[in-house]
């Protein structure tokens, strides 16, 4: 269910989903993870998109977190409590399924649920001007285990602690320094750079891309639970690929490779 308040558009190789909420600073409703569910759902089966970005509309927020004033309605029962629970574990199960790269374009506030979308994203670009936050202490929100687990891959059990327990707000050079984000660059110059970056990704392998993706996800797992067997699956397939032999041609032609993803 795609509303108004959640925009899909795509460009070539690229595909862009916007948080579209700017009067709330992109805060998002029930509706709004619903439809970035379908949205996700449309990338994914769409072969011409190699690389999803995710950014969110009105250029003071990413995303600042649940929509509190959707609280009365959508989260005031215990039903309605895990009916949403299960729409953003449905969303992000469906982010973290991807096999295509995913990119957070981040301006202003990233907080508490905007933290956990831009961590599950592949990589984090920011402008200078962003803030990051996790207020869940002062809200008295419990924090599930999932969610803390991706963000301490991320940044480390240290930084995630700092992050929780202090409930602050973070500039862009911190959250780069902890590793929450992968680049920070001008504000002004933040659509430019992460459309450049995209379509340099869109431009690769997408086999390759894929299979580093899916490698990098099973070794963040615990050793039983990892699929050896897949990783190599994956590697063999790159090696046995139409795109394998237009990468070594282009090399020798010294031509730019035109990947097919097969």
């Amino acid at each position: 269910m795609i509303t108004d308040k959640m925009l899909m558009t795509k460009d070539g190789a690229i595909g862009r989903m916007v948080f579209n909420n700017p009067v709330r600073h992109n805060a998002v409703s029930l509706e709004m993870w619903e439809g970035a569910a379908d949205i996700i759902d449309d990338f994914a089966g769409d072969p011409a998109i190699r690389v999803i970005v995710i950014t969110g509309a009105g250029g003071k927020a990413f995303v600042s977190g649940a929509d509190i004033s959707k609280f009365e309605s959508e989260r005031a029962s215990e039903e309605a409590v895990k009916r949403y629970n299960d729409t953003t574990d449905r969303f992000h199960t469906k982010l973290s399924a991807l096999t295509k790269p995913s990119i957070a374009m981040i301006r202003g506030y990233c907080i508490g649920g905007g933290v956990s979308l831009a961590v599950g994203c592949d990589l984090r670009i920011c402008s200078d001007n962003s803030r990051f936050g996790i207020p869940a202490a002062r809200l008295g929100l419990g924090y599930g285990h999932k969610g803390i687990r991706k963000l301490m891959d991320l940044v480390g059990p240290a930084s995630a602690k700092e992050l929780f327990f202090t409930a602050k707000q973070f500039t862009a050079q911190q959250a780069l320094v902890m590793g929450l984000v992968n680049q920070v660059v001008p504000d002004g110059e933040l659509e430019a750079f992460v459309d450049d970056y995209a379509r340099a990704i869109a431009e690769n392998a997408p086999l390759t891309v894929t299979q580093v993706k899916r490698t990098v996800g099973e070794l963040v797992k615990d050793e039983g639970e990892r699929d050896i067997a897949l990783t190599e699956r994956l590697v063999a397939e790159c090696f046995a690929s139409e795109d394998y032999i237009e990468g070594r041609r282009a090399f020798m032609e010294k031509r730019k490779a035109q990947f097919r993803g097969r």
